[in-house]
């Protein structure tokens, strides 16, 4: 058993949960990797969006954090980003809404001065084990959260970003490997994967790079809200190491996609995922 079985309500809250996520906070050391670069981080306050951001920050980069509702979160992580030297923008909201994603690029390019690298990385599932379980309505709240808001988002990023921008898509295992129970979620996972592969090819030739990561199971907040208590105890345990993976070990990845030592690596999707092969 990775960690003791628990339940929260979504999209639940990093710092109740036990053990609490490893997000770098005392162990990532930066080396001015993305100095003076802008990024922005959805779903950037907890679990991979918060390591990413920490990572990003002590690398040299100002970060705009959108997230959900979890202010406590939000209000950690914008900290753990000041303390590295670094601004940090909170922006609260819904990424499913067009007009939101639109204002959280806005708000970047205003207050920050730009956009460099555009991490989306917000995600909502659910688990399910008969397809009539899953409403009309969270299935499309599923599409519109994990997919339309990547459009949305790179679309008003794009007319801001340079010749080096670096944009990078929150796969997961589960596009290639997807569980029964996470139909929704799933199908959108590979839904970005597919979208990020388009997006290098019609970017490539204005010098734009855009990448998936594909994390295998990773230990941060969705966990408890949204799986039974028996998976959350059980969660990562199949893996070929054994264990869950904590954020802070998703965090080199984006780093190396987002900065200039990965120039040439675009259209790539690479796998964090203990083991757990994709295609």
């Amino acid at each position: 058993m990775s960690q003791p079985a628990q339940q929260q309500e979504p999209p639940g809250v990093q710092s109740r949960m036990q053990p609490v996520p490893d997000c770098g906070e005392d162990s990532y050391r930066g080396s001015g990797r993305l100095q003076d670069k802008v990024a922005i981080i959805t779903g950037g306050d907890s679990g991979i969006g918060r390591a990413v951001a920490i990572a990003f920050a002590r690398e040299g980069a100002d970060v705009a954090i959108s997230y959900l509702s979890e202010d406590e979160d939000a209000k950690e992580t914008a900290g753990f980003v000041e303390d590295a030297g670094r601004k940090a923008l909170t922006i609260r909201g819904d990424v499913s809404d067009a007009d939101h994603c639109r204002d959280i690029v806005d708000r970047t390019v205003h207050e920050l001065g730009g956009v460099d690298i555009l991490v989306n990385n917000a995600a909502f599932q659910m688990n399910h084990e008969e397809l009539d379980e899953i409403s009309d309505e969270e299935w499309q709240y599923t599409f519109a959260t994990n997919v339309s808001a990547m459009f949305y988002l790179v679309k008003a990023a794009l007319p801001h970003m340079k010749p080096g921008s670096s944009i990078i898509g929150s796969s997961s295992v589960n596009s290639d490997m997807p569980s029964p129970g996470l139909a929704p979620y799933a199908a959108t996972k590979a839904a970005i994967a597919n979208f990020c592969a388009s997006l290098a090819q019609m970017l490539g030739p204005k010098g734009i790079r855009v990448n998936s990561v594909a994390p295998g199971p990773i230990w941060t907040p969705l966990i408890p809200a949204t799986m039974p208590e028996e998976k959350v105890a059980a969660f990562g345990d199949d893996t070929p190491l054994g264990r869950a993976g904590q954020p802070v070990e998703l965090a080199p990845t984006y780093v190396l996609l987002a900065s200039d030592e990965g120039s040439y690596v675009s259209g790539a999707r690479i796998a964090v995922t203990g083991g757990r092969p994709i295609l």
